[in-house]
């Protein structure tokens, strides 16, 4: 009977301290609903973590290689898409990518430019390149002046210090090519492949077009 009552009066006390709003560390914060008092009905972030939830799977079975995204971007129909702003895009980028500011993507800017949802699309972004520190060194150690002409290492040099600029870094988990892959998937577009490693502006075997700066 002693401890039936003790129960009881725990039990009180802790119905009690929760009613009263005395939570302690241990308990559990709120987690905020689409439906409170600030609530926006054109922001979800709990859909956003599906959207990127569900495009993750899919994702990783499409991150080509080097040689295989260059293989496959001379498919017939295929479409590389660089999401980077124009000015990014201008300075420096693979050769025959279109560019479509990711900030400007939605229905119509989808619809316009990639009408078809079936097409086979290439994707990739600022952390795909780097110029290693010693690039444009190494680059010039290593050019051949055939017959008095203009320096072979140059051009190297030249590609890797504009990848400085026009491929400036971003924090893993907020890559473009997360962010990319995530919308087209969500808008439907469920043939998107991904370049997957990082190569060096300077060796790499891509065909970068680019602007001095």
């Amino acid at each position: 009977m002693k401890h039936l009552a003790l129960g009881i009066v725990f039990a009180a006390g802790f119905a009690a301290a929760h009613l009263l709003g005395g939570t302690t560390a241990a308990d559990p914060k709120p987690v905020p609903t689409p439906n409170g008092p600030n609530a926006n009905p054109n922001i979800d972030m709990l859909a956003h973590i599906r959207a990127a939830t569900a495009a993750a799977p899919h994702r990783e079975k499409r991150r080509l290689s080097e040689d295989d995204f260059i293989k496959m971007s001379k498919e017939d129909g295929v479409i590389v898409l660089d999401a980077r702003s124009k000015a990014m895009f201008d300075l420096m980028h693979i050769e025959g990518a279109i560019n479509l500011n990711y900030s400007d993507i939605d229905v119509n800017s989808l619809k316009k430019l990639l009408p078809n949802k079936d097409a086979k699309i290439l994707i990739y972004c600022n952390n795909n390149f780097t110029a290693a520190p010693d690039a444009p060194k190494v680059a010039v150690q290593q050019q051949v002046t055939p017959n008095g002409g203009v320096p072979i290492g140059a051009e190297a040099a030249k590609r890797a210090e504009i990848a400085k600029v026009a491929f400036g870094g971003k924090g893993m988990a907020v890559s473009l090519n997360l962010s990319t892959y995530t919308t087209l998937h969500s808008y439907g577009y469920k043939n998107v492949y991904e370049l997957g490693p990082t190569v060096d502006a300077a060796t790499t075997k891509l065909k970068l077009v680019y602007k001095d700066k």
